[in-house]
């Protein structure tokens, strides 16, 4: 234990020495949380609609205010040419044309056809605009008793929105942003110490002293375990300050699974750092194995069960996958103990096989050398 910490107090004063190093523990993930928290955006807002309404009657004009003030629609102005070369342009990404007779139809019980042009090029904001439209009309059709009925309808559906009742994004993008960037520079300051001592051959006097390769992954991966915790509570108080996200699930659970992601994370660019033989190398290997899979499969911005085979499978040896679970259970849901407890065990699991794994790596190279 005592050799253990002996190399932990050593990595720490070599990390507070290097002036780069505390920057990008410090520094660069307070400004990917602010990038991440600030820059994401999952709710298509502002779509930019161009109309053309030759009708010019006050009930198409109510119509066209319903249509634009859901938030999501914005109106663009008209440029020349038909409802195509709008979409064309790319100054719309839909059109709507009202007919001349659209509102002496509607008063007479005639239906009235109104086109709407979409631009299918991004599928996730044509099937916001369609859905918005048809639920705009239906809403404008029973506020002006426009139906051909008129009758109170028999079944009525009320929809309530648990957890994020307001649909703040934050709530949603923040918990996410910190666990991406906890996993991110923990890891890529584990890996970068490790690399620097095979790139300067220091690694071959810890070879020949009494200091086995466990004891030095250990002692490596306390002391940037200390400098992870140190950064999860920097990012803790700016999320929680600039974003209003609270803590309101089981927080010694959380708590637990932070220490144990952190530890996930820093064995994990300890194995990568061994794997390499330079810093540049090293610093390949996160952003590739870590930082890819951590953006594109822990389910941060897109949903886990919407990932395709085989990659699905991939998801499942991913810890940020599981702390991003975590944290949206925390600030978010409010889930209890019990229904998360498998977190904790998986995180460990992670952990527990990157460090066996780095230091069978470390034992190899002490035994070739």
């Amino acid at each position: 234990m005592k050799r253990i910490w002996a190399q932990c107090l050593k990595e720490l004063a070599q990390f507070r020495r290097d002036r780069l190093t505390l920057a990008l523990a410090f520094f660069l993930p307070m400004v990917a949380l602010l990038l991440y928290g600030y820059a994401t955006r999952l709710e298509a807002k502002n779509i930019p609609i161009a109309v053309q309404n030759f009708d010019s009657s006050p009930l198409s004009r109510d119509y066209l205010d319903a249509l634009f003030n859901n938030g999501q629609l914005t109106l663009v102005p008209w440029t020349e040419g038909d409802a195509m070369k709008q979409l064309d342009l790319g100054s719309a990404k839909a059109t709507v044309l009202i007919p001349p007779e659209f509102s002496r139809k509607i008063r007479q019980n005639i239906s009235s056809d109104v086109q709407v042009l979409v631009d299918g090029t991004d599928v996730n904001n044509a099937r916001i605009v369609k859905n918005s439209i048809l639920a705009t009309t239906q809403y404008f059709v029973r506020s002006h008793k426009l139906d051909a009925a008129g009758d109170k309808p028999l079944l009525n559906t009320e929809v309530r929105l648990w957890f994020n009742p307001g649909r703040k994004e934050a709530l949603y993008v923040a918990p996410g942003a910190v666990a991406i960037n906890l996993w991110i520079f923990p890891c890529l300051l584990a890996a970068l110490a490790m690399a620097r001592e095979r790139e300067y051959g220091t690694i071959l006097q810890l070879f020949t002293s009494s200091i086995t390769s466990f004891q030095l992954v250990a002692g490596k991966a306390l002391a940037y375990w200390i400098v992870g915790m140190l950064q999860a509570g920097m990012m803790l108080a700016l999320a929680i300050s600039l974003f209003g996200i609270r803590l309101v699930g089981d927080i010694p659970v959380y708590l637990i699974s932070l220490s144990l992601f952190i530890a996930s994370a820093v064995t994990f660019g300890l194995l990568m750092g061994a794997r390499t033989q330079t810093q540049s190398a090293a610093v390949q290997m996160v952003a590739t194995a870590g930082f890819t899979t951590a953006l594109l499969l822990s389910g941060f911005i897109y949903p886990v069960r919407n990932i395709s085979f085989p990659l699905s499978l991939i998801s499942y040896v991913v810890p940020a996958r599981y702390f991003v679970e975590a944290s949206r259970n925390a600030f978010v849901r409010g889930s209890d103990a019990l229904s998360q407890i498998q977190i904790p065990l998986y995180l460990f699991l992670c952990a527990v096989a990157f460090y066996l794994i780095a230091s069978k790596v470390l034992r190899r190279m002490q035994l070739e050398s």
